[in-house]
């Protein structure tokens, strides 16, 4: 991975069932700066039952009242297009992954040459698909919604005792769209600390300000759903990047890094001129070689030219060793012909 904030684009199901949008959301990616692509590997049958029960239908939220296999029946992107959307970013130079949701999508990834993996937040209890991934080891990207400490600590162990030789954990909020009152970015700072690894966010929200406070928090790695520009339907439309919004939404995170800043203390050189507007001592009366200094013939005032302050105090009752007009800054040569330090 390359200098963080890392930037995903999550193609998901906004392809709506053409290849051809899932290139053209790709292209989206690279002509506005991403980092990577991340594709979703399963088929229906991998994710659920083919059932009309009342427990496959989904009952609230944004994809309220679809039937589970049907659902994912219209999202999935097709095993046959994988090799075809690798190559054609891998064409475009851009990195291309996926997150697997079983076994076998993990064997199809893997006959691809797929870098690194990411998993679901609804994934991330399924043991054997962790082991399956750890296996690899290949850099995991483990997605945290709705699960606490304990769930966290489970899935990160059994992954890193499995092989994975580097895990990042994704912060994320699994509501669709996700509602500012909704994060807590705290838990970045928590996860780092306890984990000792790099934390990311996941983005399901509509505002730009909440990445930008994830960022300030210290996420490495930023995922969000894109689509095409313009594009009004999809499953994951209501919580997707538009085209040339991606590119706004990457300026907010490479200018909110920028803000960030450095990890020492640091001032630019251009702040440096303004060093004239602070004070400084200066001469009030002409001062003769061998005058004492006192508050009646030196004083601290702007601009900044002569000693800082820090000298008004030493100097005074001390004789002067020059004879200094009225109006003048004193300067450095009277603090070792003074022997001041």
């Amino acid at each position: 991975m390359k200098v963080y904030p890392y930037f995903v684009c999550e193609i998901s199901a906004n392809h709506n069932g053409s290849i051809v949008n899932a290139k053209k959301l790709i292209q989206i990616a690279k002509r506005n700066g991403a980092d990577a692509v991340k594709l979703q590997t399963y088929t229906p049958n991998t994710m659920t039952l083919k059932s009309n029960k009342k427990d496959f239908l989904i009952k609230e939220g944004l994809w309220k009242g679809k039937n589970l296999w049907d659902l994912y029946k219209k999202a999935q992107t097709p095993f046959e297009w994988h090799k075809e959307l690798f190559n054609y970013a891998k064409k475009l130079k851009i990195t291309c992954f996926s997150t697997p949701f079983d076994e076998t999508a993990v064997d199809l990834l893997e006959s691809l040459n797929c870098p690194f993996y990411k998993v679901s937040s609804f994934e991330m209890t399924d043991i054997p698909l962790i082991k399956k991934i750890a296996k690899t080891k290949k850099l995991m990207i483990i997605s945290t919604g709705m699960a606490n400490l304990k769930e966290i600590d489970i899935t990160y162990n059994i992954a890193k005792k499995n092989g994975a030789k580097e895990i990042i954990l994704l912060y994320c909020v699994s509501n669709y769209p996700s509602k500012i009152s909704d994060f807590n970015f705290k838990n970045i700072g928590i996860l780092k600390e306890k984990y000792n690894c790099r934390v990311g966010f996941s983005d399901h929200s509509k505002d730009n300000k909440v990445v930008a406070a994830a960022v300030a928090a210290g996420a490495e790695v930023i995922e969000k759903h894109i689509a095409l520009d313009g594009q009004k339907k999809g499953p994951d439309i209501a919580f997707s990047l538009k085209g040339r919004q991606v590119k706004e939404y990457i300026n907010v995170i490479r200018k909110t890094s920028k803000l960030l800043g450095k990890n020492y203390f640091f001032r630019t050189k251009s702040e440096f001129k303004n060093k004239i507007f602070r004070r400084s001592i200066y001469a009030t009366k002409n001062i003769e070689k061998g005058d004492k200094f006192t508050k009646d013939n030196i004083k601290v005032i702007r601009p900044g030219y002569g000693l800082e302050p820090i000298y008004y105090e030493k100097l005074i009752n001390k004789k002067s060793p020059i004879s200094i007009l009225k109006e003048t800054p004193l300067k450095k040569n009277i603090l070792s012909k003074l022997k001041i330090k």
